[in-house]
């Protein structure tokens, strides 16, 4: 079954946007004007993929930065720390950071499921089961 999701012109190139369908959070993805519909759920802890950023055909989640490609929903990345570059870390902070680190060594991180497109006019449908 075909479902209106969102019109083309409220997503730029490079955005990204929530809807939810039938029960279903779908982020609809503009990769230089191709569409594309992915789940909303990172597939590492469950973030909501539409506050990520997207660069091309890779959506980087906000909270670990877990990469996937809405292409396909393959996850091309684990979580990764971000640059902390040269900053010296207080020791407390930075042991709590160990610890997290390791707890979250031990989480897989999944693919995420992709929804067939369809544009229709200026209409972006996707295909739900």
């Amino acid at each position: 079954m075909l479902v209106d999701v969102a019109k083309v012109n409220e997503i730029a190139p490079g955005g990204l946007k929530a809807a939810e369908v039938n029960g279903r959070e779908i982020v609809v993805c503009n990769d230089a004007g191709k569409i594309y519909a992915i789940d909303r759920r990172c597939g590492h802890m469950n973030a909501p993929l539409d506050l990520g950023t997207l660069e091309g055909y890779i959506l980087t989640c906000p909270m670990h930065h877990a990469q996937f490609d809405i292409t396909s929903g393959e996850a091309l990345s684990g979580p990764v720390p971000p640059n902390l570059g040269d900053e010296v870390i207080p020791e407390g902070i930075g042991k709590s950071l160990q610890h997290v680190g390791m707890l979250m060594s031990h989480i897989k991180t999944c693919d995420i499921k992709t929804y067939p497109v369809k544009i229709d006019g200026d209409s972006i449908k996707i295909e739900i089961e």
